[in-house]
């Protein structure tokens, strides 16, 4: 169903106006017609002060007889008593004052003035239709120009709805208009102010898009690099293996092409897990990082005792945290995997487990070189490595594990070691309840 701002003001406004053009043409209406009434009354009032004075005058010879007065148009008449005929629908003794009477065919308004001195009373009557007739026609042409204003209004209501909203229209073709792979913020000059926090979270949106787009572009472009690197190092490889003489020198040339070819697995399933891991937020569960860590030191435990480590579990707090398993493991794993690669032979790589009042606290502890503090946050960024790593790692695998860290709500960060030489690779987050 369709919900149209426009449509829902103008009919809101329209509706609002209408009612209050009513209440005000009905108010209008009721106090014209009421005046016309006191204009009426006041008339009848008027003409039996006239006639009475009329008389008086005509009682002391100051003016001869006069014929009586009355107004055909208006049909108002006047009665003098004694000296007049009574009619049948005007009762004897009526009090001074106005009344409403019935006459044989219609009802009137009558008005009587009384003379005590002279003994006389002037009665002024008129007919109800017709003095309604008159209040009515003076009403109405207090209620016609209202009524005739009425289609002006919904006119400019329609004009003044469609005038304001239009700044949302210009804003909507700019983002029609703006290129996808490069968007940019929206002019917010001469947008309401109801709408501007509204435009600005969007163009604080369009930034973040655009760092993103950037950031994508930069990772496409690196890891293009990184892939041709060891594509290129194979192919060399394969080359020089076929023109191998003997099976000695065979052998010899087999195994850079066998580390090459690990590298590039290496890297293939760095990039599909990176991959996985942006595609979209998988379920949480709980998860006993204990078990999970026994699980990846047996994983690991071949490939240290071949490399001379001794690697080793620490449990100094049971921890439990809501996570997804396999980003947590993935966490995890670049953190153990980069430290037996890089802790020289008879080393030590302790994974430990602790919490707080609040946090469970993951760390993979070694003695080996570790990294220099300046260089600690750049080598979580994508295809960073240390001059010193010999180009053994393709510098994405800490990268992950932070995104990894950040979608799950933790946070990881590389610190040195307590006590000697060495790197803490930690990982904290919310401890489940």
């Amino acid at each position: 169903m369709s919900r149209s701002i426009q449509r829902r003001l103008t009919l809101m406004l329209g509706a609002a106006i209408l009612l209050a053009a009513i209440a005000a043409t009905l108010s209008a209406f009721l106090l014209a017609y009421r005046e016309a009434t006191e204009f009426q009354d006041d008339l009848l009032r008027q003409i039996a002060a006239l006639v009475d004075a009329r008389a008086a005058a005509v009682a002391t010879d100051q003016i001869g007889p006069h014929p009586a007065l009355s107004d055909p148009e208006s049909r108002i008449g006047v009665i003098r008593l004694p000296g007049e005929p009574r009619p049948d629908w005007l009762p004897e003794g009526l009090a001074p004052g106005f009344h409403r009477l019935a006459a044989a065919d219609e009802p009137l308004r009558v008005f009587v003035r009384a003379d005590r001195v002279r003994g006389q009373r002037i009665v002024a009557f008129q007919p109800t239709d017709t003095r309604d007739e008159i209040a009515l026609s003076s009403a109405l042409f207090t209620l016609v120009p209202l009524l005739l204003l009425l289609p002006v209004m919904a006119w400019l209501i329609v004009r003044i709805v469609s005038h304001e909203l239009a700044p949302i229209r210009r804003l909507a073709g700019q983002l029609d208009t703006a290129p996808a792979d490069r968007p940019g913020p929206m002019a917010d000059a001469g947008v309401p102010d109801e709408i501007l926090p509204f435009v600005q979270a969007i163009n604080r949106l369009l930034e973040r898009v655009g760092d993103l787009v950037q950031q994508q572009r930069r990772f496409i472009a690196d890891a293009a690099h990184e892939i041709r690197s060891p594509l290129t190092a194979l192919s060399v490889q394969a080359g020089n293996l076929g023109q191998a003489q003997t099976l000695e020198a065979a052998h010899e040339r087999l195994r850079p092409l066998q580390a090459g070819i690990e590298r590039a697995r290496r890297l293939t399933e760095q990039l599909l897990g990176l991959a996985r891991l942006q595609a979209g937020a998988q379920p949480t569960t709980g998860v006993d990082v204990a078990a999970l860590a026994r699980e990846l030191i047996a994983e690991h435990l071949p490939i240290a005792e071949a490399n001379g480590i001794d690697l080793g579990l620490e449990e100094a707090a049971p921890v439990h945290i809501e996570a997804t398993p396999e980003s947590l493991r993935l966490i995890l794993r670049n953190g153990l995997e980069n430290a037996i690669r890089y802790t020289p032979e008879g080393g030590e790589v302790t994974l430990r487990l602790d919490a707080d009042a609040q946090d469970a606290i993951i760390e993979v502890i070694d003695n080996g070189p570790g990294i220099p503090a300046a260089e600690r946050d750049r080598v979580l960024e994508p295809f960073h490595r240390l001059a010193r790593g010999g180009g053994e790692g393709s510098g994405l695998g800490l990268s992950i594990a932070r995104e990894a860290a950040a979608r799950l709500g933790g946070t990881l960060e590389l610190a040195a070691r307590r006590g000697g030489p060495g790197l803490t690779f930690r990982y904290r987050q919310r401890r489940a309840r």
